[in-house]
């Protein structure tokens, strides 16, 4: 197991750790931390980390992302296609990587040739973060376009764009893939998937910087202050706090291991730490280890060894996207940048049919709260349509 560390020193730093061998009458087993990597392949402080079971890839605000080959230890080169900050990168699986940039763009990347399968103008404005649904066939990203939108990841296209009020910084799938998250400063919007309506708001004490599943109802919310907090998502309760740092919390990251759940955290103090979940969530998490960079931190991820596991549970892989999979729009044809290299189809296009803004007959006018109830349901019924329609028949 690794710990990874990006920070605005430019630098990524490595740390292998081991569990200790437990001691006789010790009821909690310690972890050892261990130098392994410093990095300085970028020009300009790191924004974004993420990782597979072979490679770790880094962001900047160089504009670049940066490959580093975990198993042999070696730096495996750079990707250049972005014009603006790398704002977010994710990892589905150990064929693609998907990013996002200040520019607007979201790409698709094959990783094994490393290829850039798909550009997608995104967003009117910077992409600010995005997320893989646990199938691979369904992604969202936020922007500061203030929209949310969905993405068919088969076709390599979008499937739903919603307004927002604000503009949001993160949006996060659960582990069932059922319900998500959007965070537009301190506050936290839940979503329903088979609705795409919120079901309830849980509000910080202070901007979100991070958040984490636990499980599928319990969330880990982190912000500018030292403190983690864990909610409840279907009582929006908050079920315990604790200090966690010195300073704000940058980053986090969950993920099981056979005897408990394991919660990394990063801060700007400079400390990666490693917290040991209980069953129960009310209950204080202990400290496993920690290790001090005497760095500024802004972003985390965790190489695993083969006998862990993800937090999200297994599911099959995304087929490649192309241009040549489905006939668009002329309207979305002109937000996408298509690429030269292109795969065989992989599904069938299965579109909306219905004109829904015909006008309705009748002769006694419609309130504006039922205009609203009708605007909300038909909204719903669209968003329903588009998911439905990335899980046709492969």
């Amino acid at each position: 197991m690794e710990l990874v560390a990006g920070s605005y020193e430019q630098v990524l730093f490595g740390f292998t750790v081991h569990p200790e061998p437990q001691a006789n009458g010790d009821h909690e087993q310690k972890w050892t931390p261990v130098a392994d990597f410093t990095h300085h392949a970028h020009t300009a402080s790191l924004s974004a980390v993420a990782v597979n079971s072979r490679f770790v890839v880094t962001g900047s605000k160089d504009e670049t992302i940066h490959i580093y080959d975990m198993k042999k230890k070696i730096d495996h080169g750079a990707l250049v296609h972005h014009n603006g900050t790398i704002t977010c990168l994710k990892f589905y699986g150990n064929r693609h990587l998907i990013s996002g940039a200040e520019d607007g763009l979201i790409c698709v990347w094959d990783a094994k040739k490393w290829e850039c399968l798909k550009s997608i103008k995104a967003h009117k404005g910077h992409v600010t973060f995005l997320s893989i649904h646990p199938s691979g066939k369904l992604a969202l990203s936020v922007g500061t376009d203030k929209t949310l939108r969905t993405w068919n990841l088969v076709e390599g296209r979008s499937a739903f764009i919603k307004n927002i009020k604000q503009n949001a910084h993160i949006v996060e799938w659960s582990p069932s893939g059922e319900k998500y998250v959007v965070v537009i400063l301190n506050k936290i919007d839940i979503y329903q998937l088979d609705t795409a309506s919120i079901s309830g708001t849980i509000t910080n004490e202070k901007r979100i910087s991070s958040v984490t599943f636990l499980s599928d109802s319990v969330l880990a919310v982190a912000g500018d202050e030292e403190v983690v907090r864990f909610f409840d998502c279907d009582s929006l309760v908050c079920l315990c706090e604790f200090k966690a740092h010195e300073n704000r919390v940058k980053d986090m990251f969950s993920f099981e291991i056979p005897e408990h759940r394991v919660l990394v955290t990063a801060s700007s103090d400079g400390f990666i730490k490693m917290w040991k979940l209980k069953q129960d969530k009310k209950v204080l998490p202990s400290l496993l280890c920690e290790v001090n960079t005497n760095a500024r931190l802004t972003c985390l991820g965790v190489w695993l060894d083969r006998g862990t596991k993800e937090i999200l549970p297994p599911a099959t892989e995304p087929s490649p996207v192309s241009k040549e999979q489905s006939k668009i729009s002329k309207k979305e044809s002109a937000d996408m940048v298509p690429e030269e290299k292109t795969s065989k189809p992989i599904s069938k296009k299965c579109g909306l049919t219905g004109d829904s803004n015909k006008p309705t007959k009748g002769k006694r006018p419609v309130s504006s709260e039922k205009r609203k109830m009708v605007g909300m349901t038909l909204e719903a019924e669209l968003y329903s349509a588009a998911v439905e329609q990335c899980y046709v028949n492969d």
